[in-house]
């Protein structure tokens, strides 16, 4: 009989090591593990189009939506790819902000002109995706630093302060009120189409508006267009009236009136013809002519009953050098219900050959005074603040010219500060509306996009 000698520790070693690999092996046969799967990532922008200013503080931003099928927002990346014309932004000019799933996108211009910026997401498993966003960046202004962009339309004609910083702006191409915030750049809060409440078929050509208590008076130019055709919607004065303020300002239409053109005209011929409103609004006139008919300003007297109108044109006499007209209209909160109009002294201002674009007063009875060109083609001629102490008697007095090598024509002013304090400050805003903020010659109001449209607000130090 032969005895078995006992196994080494090292063959011991070898069964139970063959033996765990065959465990391991029917484990893995019997439950597969299978790597994570990502599905394709998706990015969406809150709008494809954007646009910007060179040397600009507080540009216009976008959204942009992202998400991954079996991955966390978080662990995806956003970034510019590519652009099409890297002389107005490269793709390294593109910052985006945030880590959820909806990050902010910030483009700095390089220069004035359009390009077309792809942005990547990229996600989980490698897997990418990308959109496009049509960029447009307009000219470096003076006083680039207090400069906002308002953006969604681009003739922006009069505008009232509602508190805490908010705008309310009216456009002399359409019909809508729109609520800006003004100490940033960007789109409207909310927007008032006033169409239907107007019964207008064209644009009231709104030119001026001021706030009474909570009653904002809207008036149009009051004038013919531009090809000297009468529309009859531009004789219309009426009103909005305002509940909360700031970013929770509500509007609501308030009445109308549609006589007070043929009104001053009546008035003007029975008091001799003085200023021709007659030969003025007849057909073929054109009204930004020097013996036009074009109303810009308004603003109340401390009643709150008369209000100042302020043409643009005539001149009184119609010739170079000639001075501004303003008409006191003594029962304007009637005329904007359909009264007619009475009327008191007219007051003529030696604005150095200027004419009137607005007219603002304060709660202490100081008047700021926008003074420009009566001419259509203005954008570089004169433009100058002048001050005025309510006294029919009295001149303003300049306290300011406006820069004018910039694209858009100073329309109106927001506010008035107390003009004798030293530093005070006035936020004035453009009408682009015919500049070539782009430089491929295409005027602003007729830009596609409502994203490329805008106008400028810039803050001034009087002195």
């Amino acid at each position: 009989m032969h005895s078995i000698p006992p196994a080494s520790p090292l063959s011991v070693r070898r069964v139970a090591l063959a033996a765990a690999t065959v465990l391991l092996s029917s484990a893995a046969t019997a439950a597969p593990v299978h790597a994570a799967s990502y599905g394709t990532p998706t990015i969406k922008l809150s709008t494809s189009y954007l646009s910007g200013a060179v040397g600009a503080t507080a540009d216009p931003t976008v959204m942009v939506t992202v998400a991954q099928s079996g991955a966390d927002a978080s662990a995806l990346t956003v970034a510019a790819s590519k652009t099409s014309k890297s002389s107005v932004a490269a793709a390294t000019d593109v910052t985006v902000t945030g880590t959820a799933g909806t990050r902010t996108v910030a483009v700095t211009a390089r220069g004035q002109g359009y390009t077309d910026l792809t942005l990547k997401v990229t996600g989980l498993g490698g897997k990418t995706a990308t959109t496009t966003l049509h960029y447009a960046a307009s000219p470096a202004v003076q006083n680039s630093a207090d400069a906002r962009y308002l953006t969604g339309a681009s003739d922006a004609s009069a505008a009232v302060s509602v508190g805490g910083g908010y705008l309310l702006v009216a456009n002399d191409e359409d019909n809508t009120l729109r609520l800006y915030d003004g100490s940033v750049s960007g789109a409207p809060v909310k927007t008032w189409d006033l169409d239907g409440a107007l019964g207008a078929d064209k644009e009231v050509d709104i030119e001026g508006g001021t706030l009474v208590g909570d009653t904002v008076y809207w008036t149009g130019s009051l004038g013919n267009n531009k090809d000297g055709e009468y529309k009859a919607d531009r004789n219309t004065v009426f009103t909005t009236k305002l509940t909360g303020s700031g970013a929770s300002t509500a509007l609501t239409f308030g009445t109308a009136g549609h006589t007070l053109r043929d009104d001053l005209v009546e008035w003007d011929e029975d008091n001799g013809d003085r200023f021709g409103f007659a030969a003025g609004t007849e057909a073929g006139s054109i009204p930004k002519a020097i013996d036009g008919f074009n109303v810009e300003g308004l603003e109340f007297a401390g009643d709150s009953t008369t209000a100042y109108l302020g043409f643009r044109a005539p001149l009184v006499p119609p010739q170079s050098g000639g001075k501004a007209l303003v008409v006191p209209v003594t029962n304007m909160n009637q005329v904007a219900t359909g009264a007619h109009a009475t009327f008191g002294t007219p007051i003529q201002w030696d604005l150095g050959g200027l004419s009137v674009r607005d007219i603002r007063r304060n709660s202490l009875g100081q008047f700021l005074i926008l003074a420009g060109s009566w001419a259509a083609d203005d954008n570089a001629d004169p433009y100058a603040l002048y001050s005025w102490d309510g006294a029919a008697a009295n001149q303003p007095v300049k306290v300011l010219d406006l820069p004018t090598t910039d694209a858009g024509a100073w329309e109106s002013i927001v506010s008035v500060p107390d003009l004798g304090q030293s530093g005070a400050r006035v936020q004035l805003i453009t009408d682009d509306g015919a500049a070539d903020l782009y430089g491929d010659g295409t005027e602003a109001k007729d830009l596609e996009h409502p994203e490329w449209q805008k106008s400028r607000s810039t803050w001034f130090t009087l002195g």
